[in-house]
């Protein structure tokens, strides 16, 4: 933990649970990879409360070591599993916020800092509720709940948790549900559930010319031309119109360069990376397919290029679970009076880890100020996303 920041308005008895919790959390400079004491002051949350805590590190090479955390209480089924990070972004220019990143202020109904949003406010609120349905039922709670909370979200998501799940599998946990806790919903709480998500396919199309004086073209092979022509070919695919499950699926050229410094000298080679976001009509091995035959008929037998896709990639999924979804989505109505839609658009998260071993939804806070500069949540916000959480418990394990 940190030293002591600035006190918010109104004293600790004053603040809820959720709050309180997530002001703690913020306190906690875990900028990716560094554990900042925020799983430390969970953990402790949680052992109190009767959780058997793990803290688990995991190395690999090339990578910074990441701290992650496992917390379970209860035995049986149902087991619900809560999943999400304590890491988080860096602030940027400190001196641009109007609050300090990392004070936990509390202003004008608002907790500031960095995280509220993406993602220890949903952290916060998800162990209010859980800490005070247990304390409710006491030895009348069967079932099992976890936390399964990473330290490598914001990172390169490799010592996290992917490996956690594993760590988990060999432990021989198993899964009936899991909520991830990252703001979900774009104007209001209660927009939106996530029910899946599009795929993820990064690649880098590379064109190889010969190096030479610009005043002497005629002795080089300029290769920027033959990748302008690439790139056209990569933006006028169209992949395709989408479905009533899933949005269409968009390619964005992210970058071209040549590694060149220089103005009198024509490149030996030209590279454009690209991501594309893709719904359930592709695999990662058909979509592979299609963009390398596209650029094929463009590049024809005069151009030396060659595709290189990412091995990091993921392929869509859509959770069909009725009894998790049916059961958040009357939470949410019950506390809030909104029907959430049931979406798939958006980026990637863990859930796209996490659907291997059991059905997964995304819930959280409304995402307007994640990663950016003065990175706040209305206090409200804190407390009704901790009682649609509280509810859903309630409501899971009578199923």
């Amino acid at each position: 933990m940190t030293a002591a920041t600035p006190a918010p308005s109104g004293s600790d008895s004053s603040l809820s649970p959720a709050i309180r919790i997530a002001r703690d959390l913020i306190r906690c400079p875990s900028v990716t990879p560094t554990e900042g004491g925020a799983l430390a002051f969970l953990g402790q949350l949680l052992e109190d409360a009767g959780f058997e805590v793990h803290r688990v590190t995991f190395t690999a090479p090339g990578t910074p070591d990441v701290e992650n955390l496992f917390a379970r209480i209860g035995s049986g089924a149902p087991h619900v599993v809560f999943a999400g990070h304590t890491d988080v972004v860096p602030a940027g220019d400190e001196a641009s916020w109007a609050h300090g990143p990392f004070a936990g202020e509390i202003s004008g109904g608002f907790l500031h800092g960095r995280g509220a949003v993406d993602m220890k406010g949903g952290v916060a609120a998800f162990a209010a509720a859980a800490l005070d349905y247990l304390a409710e039922k006491g030895d009348e709670f069967a079932g099992t709940i976890s936390f399964l909370i990473t330290g490598d979200e914001e990172g390169p998501a490799v010592n996290g948790t992917v490996k956690l799940l594993e760590w988990c599998a060999q432990r021989g946990e198993t899964f009936d549900a899991c909520i991830v806790g990252e703001p979900t919903n774009p104007d209001h709480l209660g927009d939106a559930i996530k029910v899946g998500r599009r795929g993820s396919l990064s690649g880098t199309v590379t064109v190889t010319g010969r190096q030479g004086h610009v005043a002497y073209p005629h002795l080089a092979d300029n290769p920027i031309p033959g990748l302008i022509r690439l790139c056209a070919a990569l933006e006028d695919l169209v992949l395709d119109e989408g479905n009533e499950r899933f949005q269409p699926s968009n390619l964005e050229i992210v970058s071209i360069d040549t590694g060149n410094p220089a103005f009198n000298v024509i490149p030996q080679s030209a590279s454009a990376r690209f991501n594309v976001r893709f719904n359930d009509t592709w695999t990662r091995t058909s979509l592979a397919a299609r963009i390398k035959a596209a650029l094929g008929e463009v590049a024809g037998e005069e151009l030396s290029w060659d595709l290189a896709i990412r091995e990091d990639g993921s392929d869509s999924f859509l959770t069909n679970d009725a009894a998790l979804i049916e059961t958040l989505s009357a939470a949410i109505e019950a506390e809030i009076g909104r029907k959430p839609e049931l979406s798939t658009g958006g980026g990637t998260s863990d859930a796209r880890f996490i659907k291997n071993y059991c059905p997964v939804v995304e819930f959280g806070l409304v995402g307007q100020t994640m990663h950016q500069v003065d990175e706040c949540v209305a206090t409200d916000d804190l407390d009704r996303l901790a009682a649609i959480y509280r509810r859903f418990l309630s409501d899971y394990f009578k199923v």
